[in-house]
């Protein structure tokens, strides 16, 4: 059970992320639909009520880039995810650590992977398949062709519940 930070996308790159979904189900792969596509930029156990107030204080004065996904890849790790990866460019490394300026010492159990100096940002396509799904899962979406995507809204996702509180 977690609470993140994310970016939902404009409609033209979420309907390119659900076209890749579909691909996937069409492979008979579980893709990820808990959530519309997204970039999560922080993770924690709970982010409480003031300090999403000061994320959405913090984000009336931030310009949040659009995103580019570049490349379909996964973790070099044994946790086997199918994501797009985004370039990471200066401007959105800056809107990255603003917000975990805004959640330092606010928010409970934050996760290691999303801290600044540790972050992949991406969009998950597949999680929690076996290495023969990850091959298939990849050679049902490829090749994906570079992916811009504007930011629609920023929100806390509660993984729990479900639940979506929209910042912007």
């Amino acid at each position: 059970m977690a609470q993140g930070v994310a970016v939902f996308f404009d409609d033209a790159a979420d309907s390119a992320v659900r076209k890749l979904w579909a691909r996937l189900d069409a492979a008979g792969l579980p893709s990820e639909r808990a959530f519309p596509p997204h970039l999560s930029f922080a993770l924690a156990s709970d982010i409480p009520a003031k300090t999403r107030a000061a994320l959405r204080a913090e984000l009336r004065v931030l310009h949040v880039p659009s995103l580019q996904f570049a490349a379909l890849s996964t973790f070099a790790t044994t946790e086997n995810v199918l994501m797009l990866s985004a370039v990471t460019d200066p401007e959105l490394l800056a809107v990255h650590s603003a917000v975990h300026d805004v959640l330092a010492g606010r928010v409970r159990n934050p996760s290691a992977y999303y801290m600044p100096g540790s972050w992949v940002p991406h969009c998950t396509l597949v999680h929690e398949v076996s290495d023969d799904q990850l091959v298939r899962g990849f050679g049902a979406v490829f090749p994906v062709p570079q992916l811009r995507a504007r930011v629609a809204a920023v929100a806390v996702i509660d993984t729990a519940t479900g639940e979506i509180d929209r910042l912007t």
